[in-house]
């Protein structure tokens, strides 16, 4: 089990991707275009795609459908990557899925201690502090500082378990449901659901941040 105490210390020796790496990636890119062998407009919508329709909607879908349905949640935290399937979503960077459940004794924080393992499924690409060193070394050894550095603050009796995703298994937070939100349906309850929240940084947004219509 990839997991770790949010009391435990670690101690990590990691450094930022050297600046020129970034650069050979801007360069191949450029040439692969030039040479006529990458679509620029290909490229890009591959990476709209992953953004804006296969990423962070379907995770909010699969936790607003958690929230209302017992047995589909029981399903969820059984086996995720059947779950999330049979909904259609499947595919490259999704298997192997866990969901681990926030509760009120219990928050869980997701990172990859060694590269940027993730959902993509139902989460879309990474985002960039994700992958940054200083998020997969201080996660770790500091987890309750890296939570308030996102605006999360827990009761100390709360106990922070991070999750190590790996190639091998990836981890999905499924958020604890808003107060105030049991009568929701569950579109009413997919735009409380951020990516944030799902990688656990995060909680899931209150009742009164969303938009008017849902009121």
């Amino acid at each position: 089990m990839h997991s770790h105490d949010g009391d435990h210390g670690h101690s990590h020796d990691h450094t930022e991707p050297p600046p020129e790496l970034e650069l050979k990636v801007k360069a191949l890119e450029s040439l692969l275009v030039e040479k006529g062998l990458v679509n620029p407009d290909a490229l890009n919508a591959i990476i709209d795609n992953y953004e804006h329709k296969v990423g962070p909607q379907n995770g909010a879908i699969v936790v607003a459908k958690a929230w209302v349905d017992a047995s589909f949640k029981e399903a969820l935290l059984a086996d995720a990557t059947a779950a999330v399937s049979e909904l259609g979503y499947f595919g490259r960077q999704g298997e192997h899925l866990r969901v681990v459940e926030n509760t009120d004794g219990t928050h869980n924080l997701v990172v990859c201690t060694l590269c940027s393992c993730y959902p993509w499924t139902v989460l879309g690409l990474p985002p960039t502090w994700y992958k940054s060193a200083p998020y997969r070394a201080r996660a770790v050894s500091e987890p309750r500082q890296v939570l308030a550095e996102f605006g999360t603050f827990l009761p100390g009796s709360t106990k922070v378990r991070v999750w190590d995703s790996t190639s091998e298994m990836r981890y999905l937070v499924l958020p604890q449901q808003p107060a105030g939100t049991q009568q929701w349906t569950e579109e009413r309850l997919r735009c409380l659901v951020t990516r944030n929240s799902m990688i656990g940084v995060e909680l899931a947004k209150p009742a009164d941040a969303a938009p008017e219509q849902d009121q």
